[in-house]
């Protein structure tokens, strides 16, 4: 099957930056409204972020599951309007003052009490709907459900700190706790049917308007997830269930340290032997969530690095991951859904094989293209077609803010590639070359798109507190920005089949219109 991207544009904007009067994006009004203004754009697909539970740091890579969704995500007008929950006492909660700016202690102390309160006025958990949703999804929903409400349990403590007997998951305390925490189990269980009916009706829009979304997901699952407690066999820890070695990377382009990520690593051996059955599970899922799949830190699958427990990141060594048999594990799993690598970092020839041998197309930063090498893999005259390119990614400066800093030799190859004369034209000629490059995919952050600078940067990665904050204001993304996107997406040929019909139709018409104007004119003349 040919795993390539059709030609065309996207934006990059996570559901926690749309706007909203509480505090977080969400599957509401302002999601369908981006839906059309992407259309109006020319544009073809709508990459998010990972739509996964976060948990302490607000990561969307580190998550308390790897099937559940965000319950900040879930719309409360939505819920007011089946009655659930009052508008006006909604209004009245304190979601944070700044429109552009995330207050994560104040959604997390607010946005439970509101579900809970919609959870205790439902009637839907008797319905058809539900039990079928539940049903669906038997292989994963208990062990969340449970896990979160052990987590309440137990004040929010990892599972490493819970009671010995449900920690270690004996049947008996598996029991137990079901039965005692049945009506907080019941609340989570809730909680996921209102997150996936909320999301196929903002995806089945999507989709009308010829837009496909592009879905990101971790490599790796957090140590502190129903995953790793439900399936401790399947991760590389010890008899204490801690983790032996953790995922991270070595110092690179993102950091000078490097990373410690934390992530417990997979058994692959054990994977293996039951044909990856838990990652056909995690990308059939991630297949019908999205169309197209963005795997992070795609070059694990081929090398990992492995970093002891309680060392750093300098301490850590490469081993071989499960390559090509994972791949074709994850390509018979995920029907016709598409795949994007994100191969960065640290080059290694086993991930470019790997990327050759599956097809999927890779990535292309422009923010590492202009070191002042004419050979260097980023700028866009290397480009092969099969891949995507980004003016940058969640993990970058904004392209303002990386061109506010921009100097030396590098600065003057920039100058001279884009033809710019200052540092003014600079940021829309490098969003051109991308649009230009043969690269069959651009897609353009939001921020590099509005102009922002650093403080509307979405993670500094190595540093916890002020990221994955940043929101899109209302009424920022204009009429002015989407028809600019429609003008370049048709200057480069990115606009979906259906928007260059209806312009050339609209040109045609134009034309003729001209034609009967001139005939008109000339019988004037000889009359």
């Amino acid at each position: 099957m040919d795993r390539r991207l059709k030609r065309g544009a996207g934006i990059l904007l996570p559901i926690s930056s749309l706007p909203s009067p509480y505090g977080i994006g969400t599957f509401g009004r302002a999601a369908y409204e981006f839906a059309g203004k992407l259309k109006r754009a020319g544009q073809m697909y709508w990459q998010v972020l990972p739509i996964g539970p976060t948990s302490y740091g607000d990561s969307p890579y580190q998550s308390f599951s790897t099937f559940a969704g965000n319950p900040y995500f879930i719309d409360l007008d939505m819920l007011a309007e089946e009655g659930l929950l009052d508008k006006e006492e909604l209004a009245a909660i304190d979601w944070g003052n700044a429109e552009d700016d995330i207050d994560y202690s104040k959604i997390y102390n607010n946005r439970f009490k509101v579900l809970k309160e919609a959870f205790s006025k439902t009637k839907e958990c008797k319905s058809a709907e539900y039990n079928a949703f539940i049903s669906e999804n038997q292989d994963w929903i208990e062990d969340y459900a449970l896990f979160m409400s052990c987590k309440e349990h137990f004040g929010q403590k990892e599972w490493l700190l819970w009671d010995e007997d449900i920690k270690t998951r004996k049947p008996d305390a598996v029991q137990k706790y079901s039965e005692m925490l049945k009506e907080q189990t019941g609340f989570w269980k809730y909680v996921q049917f209102k997150f996936y009916s909320q999301w196929k009706k903002l995806k089945k829009f999507v989709n009308s308007k010829g837009i496909k979304i592009i879905g990101d997901i971790p490599i790796y699952v957090a140590l502190d997830s129903s995953d790793v407690w439900a399936n401790p066999g399947q991760y590389q820890l010890d008899s204490s269930l801690k983790p032996v070695d953790v995922a991270g990377c070595p110092p690179d382009i993102f950091s000078s340290y490097g990373q410690k990520w934390g992530n417990p690593l997979y058994n692959w051996e054990v994977m293996e032997e039951d044909g990856f059955k838990w990652w056909k599970r995690r990308m059939k899922s991630a297949a019908g969530m999205y169309d197209v799949i963005r795997i992070d830190h795609f070059i694990g699958m081929a090398k990992y690095y492995a970093i002891p427990a309680g060392g750093v990141p300098a301490e850590g060594e490469y081993r071989l991951g499960p390559g090509r048999k994972l791949t074709d594990a994850i390509d018979e799993a995920i029907g016709d859904a598409q795949i994007i690598a994100e191969d960065l970092g640290v080059a290694m020839p086993e991930a470019k094989k790997l990327l050759n041998e599956t097809g999927y197309p890779g990535m292309k930063v422009l923010e590492f293209a202009f070191d002042g090498s004419c050979t260097n893999e980023y700028l866009p005259h290397n480009y092969d077609k099969n891949c995507v390119v980004y003016t940058g990614t969640h993990d970058n400066e904004t392209l303002a803010g990386y061109l506010r800093t921009f100097g030396g030799k590098g600065y003057n190859y920039i100058k001279t590639y884009t033809g710019s004369k200052n540092k003014e034209e600079l940021a829309l000629n490098i969003m051109k070359l991308a649009y230009a490059s043969v690269a069959d995919t651009a897609v353009l952050q939001m921020q590099d798109i509005l102009l922002k600078d650093n403080s509307a940067r979405m993670n500094l990665p190595s540093t916890i507190g002020q990221n994955w904050r940043w929101r899109l204001k209302k009424g920022e993304f204009a009429q002015m920005e989407a028809e600019k996107l429609f003008d370049m997406a048709n200057l480069y040929n990115r606009l979906p089949k259906e928007a260059c019909e209806e312009l050339r139709a609209k040109e045609n018409r134009k034309y003729t219109k001209g034609l009967r104007g001139q005939k008109n004119k000339s019988r004037m003349l000889y009359r």
